[in-house]
């Protein structure tokens, strides 16, 4: 990758609230609105939203209400999941949602999707755990006929949609959909189905091995690369003794969600103290010359995105520190 070869920066926000960090909910939410668009004056083009429910620390459970709040906040941003659990929607609505929220950002909508691995949401949600392949296939297939202005009558093992049309129009046609997983039955679905893939580096890897397998162009892949503890600081070891509380708190809430069932996807997981996380290498803080090495080590991939990871319960303005020597010292790295 040469630094004229452009990448997107962005931010996942989880809008977690952890209790030994905790503030008012509206402050909460009022405050990471303008870390959004603060991030955006630094010249960040990317926010995206993570779903999740049941969660204690009130892990963001309404992404594109969130979204819709961010793009009346930034005019130039593209405004993504990573990702939606695509099996808790209905088809219809989700196709209605978003091209509204397309509409209302002139665009810059793009929907990033997966399967979910939690029992517990699925069940919260009354949705058959079981189903959750079958019913995200049948709305890989039904969402861009209702964009494309179809009138859509549909009778699957899933869905049964008479008359079902969209009366709304997304700009060019239909909304951009980024699929997300870890098995390569997920990570097939995007190739077959979906615009794009997003995930962790390694799952990244596996979408465009399978693309090639399946006899696609490479040079036609579309790739969202989210690193979930790729941080930056000009005294690493510094900002370890900093951010590690807070990233050990998505560790453990992680680990203890794989613990519930074996849910699929959070395996790999494991709780741990402050001090074993601290020397567990997780938490990957480079300075900005590592890290420009470290974006240049993806080139293979061609990300069009690298999605950071926001701290969850950082206070804004540290937020807002790390986001500045990201946007000063890698990002002009890579502009064209």
């Amino acid at each position: 990758m040469t630094a004229q070869q452009a990448i997107e920066f962005g931010y996942l926000y989880a809008l977690r609230n952890p209790p030994f960090a905790a503030r008012p909910w509206p402050q909460f939410y009022a405050e990471m609105l303008d870390v959004a668009a603060e991030t955006e004056r630094l010249g960040f083009t990317v926010a995206c939203m993570s779903e999740h429910h049941l969660s204690d620390d009130g892990h963001l459970c309404s992404p594109l209400i969130v979204l819709t709040a961010i793009a009346m906040r930034t005019s130039r941003m593209r405004l993504t999941n990573g990702v939606m659990l695509g099996p808790l929607y209905d088809p219809l609505r989700l196709a209605e949602d978003s091209a509204t929220l397309a509409i209302i950002s002139n665009g810059r909508l793009d929907l990033g999707m997966g399967l979910g691995y939690r029992r517990k949401e699925a069940a919260a949600m009354g949705v058959d755990f079981r189903t959750r392949a079958g019913r995200f296939t049948e709305m890989l297939q039904i969402m861009p006929r209702l964009w494309a202005g179809e009138t859509v009558d549909w009778d699957g093992r899933h869905f049964h949609l008479e008359g079902a049309r969209v009366t709304l129009t997304p700009p060019g046609g239909r909304v951009p959909m980024f699929i997300g997983g870890f098995a390569d039955k997920a990570i097939m679905r995007a190739v077959t189905l979906g615009d794009g893939f997003v995930g962790p580096p390694e799952a990244c890897e596996r979408y465009v091995q399978l693309r090639a397998e399946a006899g696609c162009d490479p040079a036609t892949a579309r790739v969202r690369v989210y690193d979930p503890t790729f941080v930056v600081a000009d005294d690493p070891a510094e900002a370890v003794e900093e951010l590690a509380p807070y990233f050990l708190h998505v560790n453990n809430s992680y680990a203890g969600w794989a613990a519930e069932d074996g849910a699929l996807g959070a395996t790999g997981t494991t709780p741990m103290t402050l001090d074993a996380y601290k020397a567990s290498g997780e938490l990957h803080v480079f300075t900005p010359d590592e890290a420009i090495a470290h974006i240049r080590g993806m080139a293979h991939l061609r990300p069009e995105q690298v999605i950071l990871p926001m701290p969850t319960g950082l206070p804004p303005e540290r937020l807002v520190h790390y986001a500045e020597i990201f946007a000063r010292k890698v990002m002009p790295a890579f502009r064209p």
